[in-house]
Parts: structure tokens; C-alpha cells; sequence
């Protein structure tokens, strides 16, 4: 069975099972689904401070295999800044037609303060890490990723000296990779355990209150998933629509179930190249992706939450106030990075417009539902923007694009050097 069959059908299973849990008030079923969804998870969990690190350091160091390999870096860099600019536009459009905090019920007694909140200082002084050790244990992926390109461009400063570690390097996200290859495997019997949890646990009654909200945010992540993103490979790219999302969808069902841009990075690169990216660019522009490229997270969601947010409270919000959600949105984007979830970069978007803190404390009940949702569009455009950048500089392979399949995965294949015409 292909791989998005199996998560398709854990999907449903468990969809069926968490209503059967709540229906009838099946207190062992619950367990047994959140302990189930939670080991999928915690795997996950497991490898992603390693991986990132290595991903990074490695991609790095592979550019002086590539050709104009700054050309290409700045051209990613761009591509992300503008469907990230494209989708907080969509997600400011739909908040002020939709009016998202209207007619909720819920008041500003509702909300509660967050233990961590996010500002510009606490981002900027966030990057640099007091020691080697504490960003590891405590997931802060910001930090991994800062010491990673410190390493991976020390590393091209050393040159010949450097082989012994890069050769290390290599070999460890090879093994990194294969275990976690192994763990995404078990990815439909983690969808079973994630979708029935948050059914038993949420049922429909949450969705009442934050209906219109909930509804803002899928809706506007399906337009840049469904709408921006195959007109830009179409229009820009030159490319089906189609084949992309006949290659990429495994990694965007993978990233809806487990909410996870970084645990679903090894997919999202092997599908990234099956698409007909090299795999020099790739291995550079999916990690960097995987960790700042986050159209539904910090675009669409934050534009669409501070909306919310502003009624709840009884703000005004003006032109200015937009303004400033975009910059954030494409500034700030790199604070999500982490294993699910948004509240940092949401904390921060709010604390930018002057907006009450307590407003976050509205937003945690419905996140794990937005969440999913928006880490699919995340990872959609980890994809997307390799594919744009490939396809612009002539080195997109058109044949593997447009032959791709959605047959089961296999592990991901050797490195290989690309030439980039100049």
C-alpha cells in the first residue's frame, strides 16, 4: 500500500476510534491512543536536536560542491520571503472579512497570561546560546541551527583540514537519517494515536466557540496550499501542479498528523528530490526550510490570531498594525522553529502590536486542531520554494519531475555533486 494510503487510512481509523472513546466514554481506548500518539511523537522528539544540527552543518559544507552556490542561497532566501509575504497578506484579507473574535462568547476573562512569551530582544538574544549543551536538551532549535552554520562555515574556512570531521559529520546524518526513516514507518500507527487523542480529548463542542477562527485558518491555509502554490509553479516554475503534489504529498500528510516541520525533514527532503531537485541544492534548502520557512505558522495564523485577538479585546487594529504583522511575519518566522506548534512566534507578533499576552491563553485550547492544518502548509512550502529555485536556474530535472510517483518511499539515495550554470 503507498505510503499516503497507510497514513490516509490511520487517519481514518483514527477519526472512528477517538469517537468511539468519547461516545462512549472509553476511559482505556483514550489511554491507549495518547500513549500511542505520544511515543510517535517522542521518537520524533528524539532525533530532532541531532538532526537539525548535522542537517545544517552538512548542507553547509555541500554548497562547495554547487556551483553559485550564494546565488542559490539568496534565491531561496528570497522565494521564502515572498509566499511568506504573500500568505500573511491572505490571512489579513480573511480576518477582516471574516471577523474571526466576533459573536465568540469568549471575553477577555477567558484568556491567561503564557509562562514564556516571546519579544524582539528575548529573539535576538535568543539566537546565541550561553553554552554548547543547553539547546540540545532543551529543544531550542534556534540555537542548534546558529551553532550548525557557525560550524558549517568554519568548516569551509578550514578546507582540507576539516575532512576528518565533515566525514563524521556525514556518517552520523546518514545513521540520524535511517533510524528516523524507520520512525516515520511507523507514522500511520502514530496518526491513529494523534487523531484519535484529539478527538476523544476535543470533540466537536471546542470547535463551537472558535468556529469562525478555525474555519480562517484552514480556509486560508488551503489557498496558499491549494491555490498560491500551484499557480507559482505553474506561472513561475513552468511546472505541473500536479506532479508536485503527487511527490510531495506523503511529507504534507506527515507534517498534518505529526505537526511537525522538523521530524518530517528527512521526507520532505527525499520527496523534494524526487521531484527532480539536485541533491546538493536540496540538502541545503530543505533543512533551511525545515527551520524558517513557515507560511502557516507564521504567516497565515499569526495574521489571523492577532485579528481574533484584537476583537476579543476590543482593539482597534489600523494600516500600521498590518504593516507591522507582515514584518513579523517574514522577519520573525524563525522563532517557530521547533517540534510543533506556534505560540512563541504568536507571543511575539502581539507583543510587537501592544496586543494583551492573555490573548494566547484563548489560543491554547484550539491549537493542537490549527496546528496541523498549518504545518502542512509549512511543509508545502519547504517543497515548493526548492522547486521554484530549481526551476529558475535551469537545473530542475523536468523528466524526474514529471514522471514522479507516489509508490511507496524509498531511503534516501547518495549525494551527488551539481553543476549550476553561471
Amino acid at each position: 500500500m503507498p505510503f499516503w494510503a497507510q497514513i490516509l487510512a490511520g487517519l481514518v481509523l483514527g477519526v472512528l476510534l477517538g469517537w468511539l472513546a468519547r461516545s462512549q466514554d472509553l476511559a482505556w481506548l483514550v489511554t491507549t491512543l495518547e500513549k500511542v500518539g505520544g511515543t510517535f511523537v517522542g521518537l520524533l522528539k528524539l532525533a530532532v536536536a541531532p538532526l537539525v544540527f548535522f542537517a545544517i552543518l552538512v548542507s553547509i559544507t555541500n554548497l562547495r560542491k554547487v556551483n553559485n552556490a550564494a546565488r542559490l542561497a539568496s534565491r531561496t532566501l528570497l522565494w521564502f520571503m515572498i509566499t511568506s509575504l504573500i500568505a500573511v497578506a491572505i490571512g489579513i484579507v480573511i480576518g477582516l472579512v471574516s471577523n474571526p473574535g466576533a459573536g465568540t462568547g469568549l471575553t477577555a476573562k477567558d484568556g491567561a497570561k503564557p509562562e514564556n512569551t516571546g519579544s524582539w530582544i528575548d529573539f535576538l538574544t535568543g539566537i546565541v546560546p550561553t553554552d554548547v549543551i543547553t539547546p540540545f536538551t532543551e529543544l531550542n532549535v534556534l540555537q542548534i541551527v546558529f551553532m550548525a552554520a557557525v560550524a558549517g562555515v568554519a568548516a569551509l574556512q578550514l578546507g582540507d583540514r576539516a575532512k576528518p570531521v565533515l566525514a563524521v559529520s556525514e556518517s552520523v546524518l546518514e545513521l540520524l537519517q535511517k533510524a528516523l526513516w524507520w520512525v516515520i514507518r511507523l507514522a500511520p500507527l502514530g496518526t491513529v494515536g494523534l487523531i484519535g487523542r484529539a478527538i476523544a480529548t476535543y470533540g466537536w463542542d471546542l470547535l463551537g466557540q472558535y468556529a469562525t477562527l478555525t474555519v480562517d485558518i484552514y480556509v486560508g491555509c488551503a489557498i496558499v496550499l491549494f491555490g498560491v502554490y500551484p499557480l507559482l509553479l505553474a506561472t513561475v516554475a513552468k511546472a505541473n501542479p500536479l506532479h508536485f503534489f503527487k511527490g510531495a504529498w506523503p511529507a504534507i500528510q506527515l507534517g498534518f498528523v505529526s505537526r511537525s516541520s522538523v521530524g518530517t525533514m528527512p521526507l520532505t527532503q527525499k520527496v523534494t528530490e524526487r521531484l527532480g531537485v539536485p541533491k546538493e541544492y536540496a540538502s541545503f534548502a530543505v533543512p533551511f526550510g525545515a527551520t524558517t520557512k513557515m507560511d502557516g505558522c507564521a504567516a497565515i495564523y499569526p495574521a489571523i490570531a492577532a485579528i481574533f485577538v484584537a476583537q476579543i479585546f476590543g482593539i482597534q487594529l489600523g494600516v500600521g498594525d498590518y504593516l507591522l504583522i507582515a514584518f513579523v511575519s517574514v522577519v520573525g518566522s524563525a522563532a517557530t522553529a521547533g517540534l510543533t506548534g506556534a505560540t512563541v512566534m504568536l507571543t511575539l507578533t502581539l507583543s510587537t502590536l501592544g496586543l494583551p499576552m492573555e490573548g494566547v491563553g484563548l489560543l491554547l485550547a484550539i491549537d493542537p486542531i490549527l496546528d496541523m492544518m498549518r504545518t502542512a502548509t509549512n511543509v508545502a512550502g519547504q517543497v515548493v520554494a526548492p522547486v521554484i529555485v530549481a526551476a529558475r536556474e535551469n537545473i530542475l530535472d523536468r523528466d524526474k519531475y514529471n514522471s514522479v510517483a507516489s509508490a511507496p518511499l524509498d531511503e534516501p539515495e547518495p549525494r551527488q555533486a551539481v553543476a549550476v550554470p553561471a
